[in-house]
């Protein structure tokens, strides 16, 4: 990140004098304003089809959900067989609401199950890493209760990309690397790799990508909606069909029919028993600004917990990045992912997740007692909130087993940071949506002739109810996931709309990010391409769920004075992350609410190939 680079000197005025800085400071792009509207993505086609849902008279729901069918459409980080999950600020209400479509463990899917096939935790990759889908129902339920347009309407840009799209480069890396896997599944190598005479091999950066059964999908809920249109079913209901026909009719009949011929799980009953859920979304107040997450079935309540123990804190007084930034934020991190690893899970399913006692402020102040000021604490464990009875004797068994368990830097990194996308909207009318869906990345099992990429969800669960007994693999339940949208209020009016792709790192990615604006003073662009940290010391939620007590990535622009003490402190200190990159901003996406002036400010990473649009001009 520029800006922090050129001098220690500009560093330390720009904590001085933050409002000066945010004056001066260059960004790599520049803030979107618009009064309209704005839609940003991690893709530019995503976000091309959620402006001209814009152009055409939509609100920011319909304008999501076009961007989010685009972004299924394109495989490197989501497909349609994967989970969706959305925080909607109603302004006819000035309620946050939560929209859980994350599918579920199928039929059959019990720790047993994993166990006798010699499994420490559900595969990562496979027909039997996948929850049923959820981004499909996901979409049809936020556009059937808070937008305005048909599903038509909406899913025309991704019927017209599954016709041909030129194929991103990063797609095809992707599908290079995983050539090993998707050769396994017939319908899946069929969609990605051919024979060119040379070999079999995949697509090149480019070329036209064309999924016709995903397009023939696509179609059929389209038709299906037309034709409860024409039987006098109003917009509403004509949605909902289109929903039916996914989840109890032909298409699924055929995602039950392909998944099973593979080896995997699904019944007509799993598809046809599971619902999008509309929930109310938890939040907490961090110096007058209320921050809303989705609840335990993420790791939303993460950022909620790691505030309520940082306002014990003066943050700014620290200093941008500093020594005791860094170390404060690192264990406050640690406190609220502890927590996470134990008593996080699918609300829906006993036993009952202590949400209230987790986000209590006393509870905060307790655990903020713990921080050691000058040394990290690599045996941190989940604490005792109100109401729950104490069983930290079972965690420090397993903190005996985890330390030191992983001692090869940069092993866990790719299932780290696996792949997702975000999604923002807003209108001047005041409906705003952050989105973070994922699922279904390459390499995906393809489902038949659905054409649908399935989830890899499962290896989200854990099989040991004394790792953690709220998140125990069992049919019709929700993993934990790291998916985690953000919104803040300020005063009952839109303050930020926020998120980020990056697995495990989102939350941490986040936190920062909301601390660049409310302590620092930086604008939304500046605290999107902002220098972040990394904790790896937590159980990932991918793979082996490793964890690695202690390591810390950081920016090469955290001066070797920085760096040399925190390594005297405890830390195992590494430049970088995200793979080879330096830039450690994370790809953040965001909208702030110039509410003084009706402006919204649009920022956008510039990790990846996030993107964004803006609109001014008033509709006549």
């Amino acid at each position: 990140m520029k800006y922090l680079r050129p001098a220690l000197a500009i560093a330390v005025f720009a904590l001085v004098m933050p409002t000066l800085a945010s004056a001066q400071v260059l960004t790599q792009k520049p803030i979107l304003y618009g009064k309209n509207w704005v839609a940003i993505t991690g893709k530019p086609i995503a976000a091309t089809a959620g402006a001209k849902i814009f152009f055409d008279g939509g609100n920011a729901v319909d304008a999501t959900c076009a961007m989010l069918a685009a972004a299924a459409t394109m495989w490197d980080t989501m497909h349609w067989g994967g989970e969706t999950q959305a925080l909607i600020h109603n302004p006819n209400t000035g309620e946050v609401i939560g929209i859980n479509a994350m599918g579920v463990a199928p039929t059959g899917a019990t720790p047993e199950f994993f166990e006798n096939m010699g499994m420490r935790y559900p595969p990562e990759y496979g027909p039997l890493a996948a929850t049923t889908p959820g981004t499909p129902g996901g979409l049809m339920v936020m556009l059937a209760e808070y937008g305005t347009m048909s599903l038509a309407e909406v899913l025309a840009p991704a019927i017209e990309m599954a016709a041909g799209y030129p194929i991103e480069s990063g797609t095809v890396q992707r599908i290079n690397e995983n050539f090993h896997e998707l050769i396994k599944w017939p319908y899946s190598k069929a969609l990605f790799l051919s024979d060119h005479g040379e070999g079999v091999r995949g697509p090149e950066a480019g070329d036209i990508f064309r999924q016709p059964d995903l397009k023939a999908t696509l179609e059929k809920l389209v038709a299906a909606e037309r034709a409860a249109l024409r039987n006098g079913l109003d917009r509403k209901a004509a949605i909902y069909a289109a929903y039916d026909r996914f989840y109890r009719g032909d298409i699924a009949e055929e995602l039950v029919r392909s998944t099973r011929e593979q080896g995997g799980l699904f019944t007509l009953e799993d598809l046809d028993r599971w619902q999008v859920h509309i929930e109310k979304a938890v939040s907490t107040n961090y110096r007058g600004i209320d921050v809303y997450k989705l609840t335990t079935w993420t790791q939303g309540p993460v950022m909620l917990q790691a505030l309520n123990i940082l306002e014990n804190f003066n943050l700014k007084s620290m200093g941008y990045n500093t020594v005791r930034y860094i170390h404060t934020l690192y264990q406050a991190m640690n406190l609220a992912f502890a927590d996470r690893d134990y008593y996080y899970g699918d609300p829906y399913f006993p036993p009952e997740e202590p949400i209230d006692g987790l986000l209590s402020k006393e509870y905060a102040r307790e655990r903020a007692q713990l921080i050691r000021p000058d040394r990290n604490n690599p045996y941190i464990r989940h604490g005792q909130p109100p109401g729950v009875e104490d069983e930290r004797g079972i965690f420090e068994k397993l903190l005996d087993d985890v330390i030191g368990q992983n001692n090869d830097p940069g092993s866990g990194d790719e299932s780290f940071f696996r792949g997702t996308t975000s999604i923002q909207a807003a209108d001047k009318e005041g409906w705003v949506v952050s989105v973070t869906p994922s699922g279904g990345w390459v390499p995906a099992v393809v489902a038949g002739e659905t054409g649908i990429g399935l989830s890899q969800r499962m290896q989200s669960f854990v099989l040991d109810p004394n790792q953690n007994p709220y998140n125990v693999v069992e049919p019709g339940k929700r993993p934990r996931v790291t998916l985690t949208p953000g919104m803040a209020l300020k005063d009952g009016k839109p303050f930020l709309s926020f998120a980020v792709q990056g697995g495990d790192a989102q939350d941490q990615m986040l936190l920062q990010f909301f601390l660049n604006i409310v302590e620092f003073g930086m604008d939304v662009q500046q605290a999107a391409e902002a220098d972040n940290f990394l904790s790896y010391q937590l159980h990932q939620s991918f793979g082996e769920h490793i964890k690695e007590p202690g390591r810390l990535g950081v920016n090469e622009s955290v001066n070797e004075y920085t760096r040399d003490t925190l390594r005297k402190m405890g830390y195992w200190v590494e430049v970088g992350f995200w793979g080879d990159y330096k830039n450690t901003s994370g790809p953040i996406n965001a909208i702030h609410f110039d509410q003084e002036n009706g402006i919204m400010q649009g920022g956008s990473s510039t990790h990846g190939d996030d993107y964004g649009i803006a609109w001014s001009e008033q509709r006549r």
